[in-house]
């Protein structure tokens, strides 16, 4: 307020006699300094009689913080000049500072974890902010996290500022632990309300982490740290290589830890809805592939009723996670059940059964037309994160003629004897009908579920 207030007598009145006399001072600039020495005269003699008094303490930093904030940005100071911050940089006075910061962050952790509100997004209502699905407690841990690092990031030395950037970590690690421990209770419930907003507070906290780590302040802080372990010797030489090659990150360490944590709940909830597809697929594993009636037998194709179970599964669950797992996870999730879905309708149904003309046309039916479109609205060609199915059902409704060309051409390619150089290899002749992914002896089995071949005379 006295620099404000003085500001146009300096500059109208004493700054023209200065010019005038030929001197280089700013008056405005002089007169902070002024007053900046008297206030740290001041902070020196009050600091410790409130070093033990957390809240008179706290109040102090909070206002010797503002103070500086308003001396830099609003009235020009320059960070060559002397400054409170080198005061509460003083040892005693630091480490307090640390203790009453770790402390008070505690607290509100304690706080927003037991709200009513800690796990429901503030956004749940506008679709658009709501990309994340943030909750609360994650999106207000990590304010507390950018409070504390606007209130440290003008301390004067790297050294300090590292301190604070340790607290953090520290803070980050405990709010892991502290999230972990939540998603335990909630195990038996992993497609669960709570459950899925962990997953997203985990998977938020990574994300901000990792666009954190890519701040200039934050890589300033890395090359410090990378300057303190060259001196300490404290890290593998391959550690120091990815530090100067900023390959890694200040936060790398904290951001596979959630990462892992990430990975393990979302591979939780994908077991236990893969576990209820498969009770639903017991009887469609059990349908008459070898009975069932051709095309041409049929007016019109429809979804084997055995498959139903299963597919409604499917579809709720997909429906379910959708609206509770932000976008990022919710296409991770859908992908390792593709993947598990389609390994398991190609051992179990496809490879421990055999099909006659109508069983394979069905087969095909009911994967094209109704397993593949339920995520059809995931991506655009679902078919390809179902190659197994895909492959084995083009292997199985080939045409007799084409069938027999098939299995001629890969029965020459495993008799090196009898191949000969001009015939298309096999890998050639898979390819064209558009099979890539399963392998030759794979082809030769599903060849050989098939029920009805041509007495060839052979």
């Amino acid at each position: 307020m006295w620099i404000g207030n003085h500001a146009k007598f300096l500059d109208d009145k004493i700054q023209p006699i200065l010019d005038k006399a030929g001197s280089s001072v700013n008056a405005g600039l002089e007169f902070s300094r002024a007053l900046v020495m008297l206030i740290l005269e001041k902070l020196a003699a009050d600091i410790p009689c409130l070093l033990y008094d957390d809240t008179l303490f706290c109040h102090l930093v909070d206002e010797v913080l503002l103070f500086e904030r308003e001396l830099y940005s609003v009235h020009g100071y320059l960070s060559s000049l002397p400054s409170c911050m080198h005061i509460l940089s003083e040892e005693s006075c630091f480490q307090r500072w640390l203790t009453v910061e770790k402390k008070f962050a505690l607290q509100k952790m304690d706080s927003m974890l037991s709200s009513e509100a800690a796990w429901v997004s503030q956004y749940k209502d506008i679709t658009d902010v709501d990309e994340m699905k943030v909750p609360d407690c994650a999106e207000t841990f990590m304010t507390l996290l950018l409070v504390i690092t606007d209130r440290y990031k003008n301390l004067p030395t790297a050294s300090r500022k590292l301190q604070f950037l340790g607290l953090q970590k520290e803070l980050v690690d405990d709010f892991r632990i502290r999230l972990t421990q939540v998603m335990k209770e909630e195990t038996r419930a992993s497609l669960g309300f709570r459950y899925c907003a962990i997953l997203n507070a985990v998977n938020y906290i990574a994300t901000v982490l990792a666009d954190w780590a890519d701040n200039v302040f934050f890589l300033q802080l890395q090359q410090a740290e990378l300057e303190v372990h060259v001196e300490s010797s404290a890290v593998s030489k391959l550690q120091l290589g990815q530090l100067a090659s900023m390959e890694s990150s200040v936060f790398d360490e904290m951001i596979n830890l959630l990462e892992r944590l990430k990975h393990d709940m979302l591979t939780r909830q994908v077991d236990h809805v893969f576990r209820e597809v498969k009770d639903a697929a017991k009887l469609y594993k059990k349908e008459r592939w070898l009975s069932l009636p051709s095309q041409a037998e049929q007016a019109v194709m429809s979804l084997s009723s055995t498959a139903c179970p299963m597919l409604l599964t499917l579809r709720d669950r997909l429906l379910q996670l959708e609206q509770q797992l932000c976008h990022s996870l919710f296409k991770i999730f859908w992908q390792m059940l593709a993947e598990k879905v389609d390994i398991y309708i190609y051992q179990e149904v496809i490879m421990a059964n055999h099909f006659n003309e109508g069983g394979a046309a069905q087969l095909q039916f009911d994967m094209s037309r109704n397993l593949f479109p339920l995520f059809s609205h995931y991506c655009k060609r679902p078919e390809n994160y179902f190659k197994h199915i895909k492959e084995a059902c083009i292997i199985l409704n080939l045409n007799v003629g084409s069938a027999l060309l098939l299995k001629d051409v890969l029965q020459s390619a495993a008799d090196n004897e009898t191949f000969k150089p001009n015939q298309p290899s096999a890998t050639a002749a898979l390819n064209e009908l558009g099979v890539y992914k399963l392998a030759q002896q794979d082809v030769e089995i599903l060849l050989n579920l098939r029920a009805s071949w041509p007495n060839t005379g052979k």
